[in-house]
């Protein structure tokens, strides 16, 4: 993100959904992503990200990573990527393209996994990502907004049930070591107790559009 005058960080806000909403269907298929964390500590982060067309036959939700592996097919992305600790909606990250070769072996080799369905569209202005997780943090599903710089002002669309931008369980590094599995009940008895919350931190939110 050199060219918005920010360099290697991210900026996005997070939303927990319970279910992909039908404007998805409308949008270009999904990708299938496996990506390998070989450091997950404290925020930092250091992985490996496969991406490929989603196959024709869906992946089994409870399929392992091997076979999840195989049934790729033309790998169409590989990357190296280093993250910082999120702070406030915003985190550095460096990424670095890698041969598919060498990106899947060491994939193969070790490294904390996360496998997900990625769904992309746009709504308004704005570009989101839905991210539809497998195996252990299945059936955890995240909308992501991410712009070249502070997510302010946001339309936040209905599929969105609560903000956890600044929730560190749903980071993908830490659903890698801590998945979804072990801790949601935790989550969803805090959600009766507390309710849905938007941030007020990032200015204006406009919610119920979709």
């Amino acid at each position: 993100m050199s060219d918005t005058g920010y360099g290697d960080f991210e900026f996005e806000r997070k939303f927990f959904v319970r279910s992909l909403p039908d404007v998805v269907l409308t949008e270009p298929d999904p990708v299938l992503i496996v990506q390998s964390y070989f450091l997950a500590a404290e925020g930092y982060a250091l992985r490996i990200r496969l991406q490929a067309p989603a196959p024709r036959e869906p992946v089994p939700a409870g399929a392992g990573v091997d076979e999840v592996l195989d049934r790729m097919g033309d790998i169409s992305f590989c990357a190296l990527t280093a993250k910082g600790p999120e702070i406030s909606g915003t985190r550095y990250e460096a990424e670095r393209e890698l041969d598919v070769s060498v990106g899947l072996s060491m994939v193969r080799l070790g490294g904390d996994k996360v496998v997900k369905y990625r769904h992309s569209l746009w709504l308004g202005t704005d570009g989101w990502v839905l991210d539809a997780f497998l195996g252990e943090n299945g059936p955890l599903i995240v909308a992501e907004c991410e712009r070249g710089g502070p997510v302010t002002d946001l339309t936040i669309p209905e599929f969105c049930v609560t903000e956890v931008t600044d929730d560190p369980r749903f980071s993908n590094d830490s659903l890698a070591v801590r998945p979804y599995s072990t801790w949601w009940q935790d989550f969803e008895r805090e959600l009766a107790v507390k309710g849905p919350r938007f941030l007020e931190s990032f200015g204006h939110n406009e919610l119920g559009a979709s």
